[in-house]
């Protein structure tokens, strides 16, 4: 097991430096690396090795989401008000209804493990969307309309509101039954999780202002009861619905909110580890991927991951109405919603996990969409935001 996790270090950061050099998104390089050392390919690595991934995308879905809600101003975020309630939802809803009818078109799946497809890929990457979003606040572009934080609260919403999709789908697939009670328990697992958020980001504003210990430790702390907020979640879910990665993303806003230099200091804690679990988090990714399966979905998968984009931008559209954001601010939003990488890490390898005859083929399709869509998104984001966005 060391020499494996030996590999996967050297490896993963020698292709994350190498993408980085030549202008693309780091974690394309980690996941061609894990792809690379996979049993499949080369074999450097034991398929033991896997057994990691499963607790690690919960913490890298843990750490994305706590990060985004230090970085939100709870103040500007009342400000965007209703399109960034809109952006939470309605690309992502809109988005996983254009796959699903074009997905049953091209694969011989039914309309369930359309769906689990459709749930993997709706969601935005806040891996390349949540640092983005924090370097246009600290330099000022977009602040006037707060189109950052617009954004930064609707895609790291979406990712949510997604995740329960999934699993929703995956439980109807696995014998469960879907009913109306299944969607109602989507707002309200919000609403719960809002509330329990903010208890603990209250207490732990508290806490950590009474305690003097280094910010590395806090934010430990601050993942350890993030994580006793998910296990949390499994104990009750069987009496009230609770979304603890809603809770997680409150308490950091809940944080920021009480003590704006606390979570100044935390979110630099969480970046440092950030770098650890994204690395982790990629390569066990690529080491999954069975690139028979990739060769086989190809040419169609890209056709639906491309359709997919086109009705995520009529979705980001359609919430943007009634704003006061021009035509370069809608598109530069349209842009920053486009990538697509942490939650198709996170749960694209889940079905081939659990054993269903689509596992491969939506853990191929997953793995075409960060390697489409997270150089796209991020390049687009980059190269366009100081000409279509106004800086204070």
């Amino acid at each position: 097991m060391l020499t494996d996790i030996a590999i996967i270090f050297i490896f993963g950061i020698f292709m994350a430096y190498i993408f980085e050099k030549i202008g693309l998104a780091p974690i394309i390089g980690m996941l061609i690396a894990g792809i690379i050392i996979s049993p499949n390919q080369l074999n450097f690595v034991s398929d033991d090795i896997i057994n990691l991934s499963t607790d690690l995308r919960q913490i890298a879905l843990v750490t994305i989401l706590t990060r985004a809600g230090l970085a939100l101003n709870f103040d500007k975020l009342k400000k965007v008000g209703r399109p960034a309630i809109l952006l939470s939802f309605v690309p992502a809803s809109i988005e996983m209804l254009g796959i699903i009818i074009f997905a049953k078109r091209f694969f011989p799946i039914d309309t369930i493990d359309a769906g689990i497809m459709a749930a993997v890929l709706a969601a935005v990457s806040p891996a390349i969307v949540v640092p983005r979003m924090i370097k246009l606040i600290d330099e000022g572009y977009g602040a006037d309309k707060n189109i950052p934080e617009m954004i930064l609260a609707g895609a790291s919403v979406d990712d949510v509101f997604v995740i329960v999709f999934f699993s929703s789908f995956l439980a109807l697939r696995t014998g469960g039954t879907l009913s109306a009670m299944s969607f109602l328990n989507i707002p309200i697992s919000i609403i719960t999780g809002i509330l329990l958020g903010i208890v603990a980001g209250k207490i732990l504003a508290i806490v950590f202002e009474k305690i003097k210990v280094n910010d590395i430790y806090k934010a430990m702390i601050f993942i350890g009861i993030s994580f006793l907020m998910l296990r949390l979640q499994n104990v009750i879910e069987k009496y009230i619905a609770l979304s603890a990665l809603i809770s997680i993303m409150t308490a950091g806003i809940t944080v920021n909110r009480k003590n704006t230099k606390l979570a100044t200091n935390l979110l630099d804690s969480y970046n440092r580890l950030w770098k650890v679990f994204e690395l982790f988090l990629f390569v066990l990714v690529g080491i999954s991927v069975d690139l028979a399966y990739v060769r086989e979905a190809g040419f169609l998968a890209v056709i639906l991951i491309l359709i997919g984009l086109i009705f995520r931008m009529i979705g980001v559209n359609i919430s943007l109405i009634k704003t006061n954001l021009n035509k370069n601010e809608r598109l530069f939003t349209s842009f920053a919603y486009l990538p697509k990488a942490t939650v198709q890490a996170a749960i694209g390898p889940v079905a081939l996990q659990m054993g269903l005859d689509s596992g491969n083929l939506i853990l191929s399709v997953s793995v075409i969409a960060i390697l489409l869509t997270a150089p796209l998104g991020a390049i687009l984001t980059d190269k366009t935001y100081k000409k279509l966005l106004k800086k204070s």
